[in-house]
């Protein structure tokens, strides 16, 4: 009775700390903030968008450039930590209690994303850093000091503890815990419970344990196999469910933008006074859950690449939210509505999704989903474990970050056996207190940024 008085009141305190930080100065922040670098950058990223896909195709690749990775792994493994439980189970969260109108704030988001992940991850080049064994590293901590000033260090620090628990995997390892027992065991008649999750988690312990221990380079070399194949095996998952349901798509498509303003679906908390105001935060949180953009963390992933053009990494890292929030999560959110399974059934997260797919391919729609998310949510765990241990290398030396992996490690174990709701509520928290750091030094730096970015495209044209 006391364990379960003790988790009540961790889930309440986790839920509270949640929403205070998702308060309306950091939605100003993020959402206005990004609205500030798209009209600064007068739109030019999105007019470079086929040289970008040049970029990331490896025409201007140059070995002897600094850095640890190419373009392409750079992306790969900033996307495999985005295209991950935010894109199948974020959106289901997001439509069970926004409905179908937190898709299209999920859009804006997406949108202001890309423009500021250009400018992010421009900076992360820009202002590269070294850590204490002298190697060239990159992300919001390097671009704060080395862009604002050692007086701006205290906020450099901040980000990386922030970073240190923002970067555990708990919710894509508890969504895949649900995955497995809802797709695979229940209806195989195995009985799930605390053991059944703990030997999930252990599972995943190993699996994550033999990439994450190798470092960038052998995270970043997994990743650019695995995601192009979880995006495409995705893609033509939902594709399929499309079609059978090609009749509903316009309904929904429509529903999207009419409840956008609406809100007669939402079951949220008001926010600015109105049921609409709390769709919006609830589409901005899910958005950035997703894409990650203006949070800090793709800033740690480019600032790896072979490059010593800052504008041409930013314009790579720009396509990242367009794959991940406008093409991956709305295939996610279309499934759930055409079938259905959103008004009919009381599932949550990634058991709503699955039930979606089932509902269309039966038999099969399962375990596709299932494969799909084990790819996610796998290729998620080696992505943030970097994340942690680049935190973790600022605060204490490059020489203890590997102490992270081993904290990395035992969080596997622990989320596999702890609620969604705690889980998605800490790691919010924490993306929120991220964003703080990275979003008001983007600002402050924009300029610096567009400076580069005119120099950039006038000797592009030459």
């Amino acid at each position: 009775m006391k364990i379960r008085r003790y988790l009540d009141f961790t889930n309440e305190f986790v839920a509270d700390f949640a929403s205070f930080v998702w308060g309306l100065p950091l939605l100003v922040l993020l959402i206005g903030g990004g609205l500030y670098l798209l009209v600064v950058s007068r739109f030019v990223p999105f007019r470079y968008l086929g040289h970008a896909i040049q970029v990331l195709r490896g025409k201007y690749d140059d070995p002897n450039d600094p850095g640890q990775i190419n373009h392409f792994e750079a992306l790969t493994t900033a996307l495999s930590s985005t295209i991950g439980m935010g894109n199948v189970a974020g959106v289901a969260v997001a439509i069970t209690l926004g409905g179908p109108g937190a898709i299209f704030w999920m859009w804006v988001s997406g949108i202001i994303g890309m423009s500021t992940k250009f400018f992010t991850c421009s900076l992360a080049i820009l202002y590269r850093g070294k850590d204490s064994n002298g190697e060239v590293q990159g992300g919001p901590m390097y671009f704060i000091t080395e862009g604002l000033g050692k007086g701006w260090k205290p906020l450099a620090i901040f980000f990386s503890i922030a970073g240190l628990i923002g970067a555990l995997p708990v919710f894509n390892v508890n969504q895949l815990t649900q995955a497995i027992s809802d797709i695979l065991l229940i209806p195989n008649g195995v009985e799930v419970g605390f053991e059944s999750n703990l030997a999930i988690g252990l599972v995943l312990l190993v699996i994550t344990s033999v990439v994450v221990l190798g470092g960038i380079s052998k995270i970043s070399k997994t990743a650019s196999k695995l995601v192009p194949f979880m995006v495409m095996l995705y893609f033509i998952s939902v594709i399929i469910i499309l079609l059978i349901h090609i009749d509903q798509v316009p309904k929904y498509l429509g529903l999207i933008f009419t409840e956008a303003f609406s809100a007669s679906l939402y079951k949220g908390d008001p926010m600015f006074g109105g049921m609409v105001g709390g769709l919006i935060l609830l589409g901005i949180r899910r958005g950035a859950f997703s894409n990650e953009a203006g949070i800090g963390t793709a800033p740690m992933a480019h600032g790896a690449a072979k490059t010593k053009e800052p504008i041409r990494e930013g314009l790579v890292a720009m396509l990242g939210p367009l794959i991940d929030t406008l093409i991956v999560c709305t295939l996610t959110a279309l499934v759930i509505l055409v079938t259905g399974v959103w008004e009919t059934t009381a599932d949550n997260g990634v058991s709503l999704t699955a039930n979606a797919f089932n509902t269309s391919i039966p038999g099969v729609g399962r375990y596709l989903l299932l494969l799909c998310v084990a790819v996610f949510s796998i290729s998620s765990l080696f992505s943030y474990s970097y994340y942690g241990s680049k935190c973790m290398s600022f605060i204490v030396g490059a020489d203890k970050k590997h102490y992270y992996n081993y904290i990395y490690l035992a969080s596997i174990v622990l989320a596999s056996v702890t609620s969604l709701e705690i889980m998605l509520n800490l790691i919010d928290g924490f993306f929120a207190l991220m964003a703080i750091p990275t979003m008001i030094s983007t600002i402050i730096l924009a300029p610096k940024v567009m400076k580069a970015a005119r120099v950039y495209f006038k000797q592009m044209k030459k």
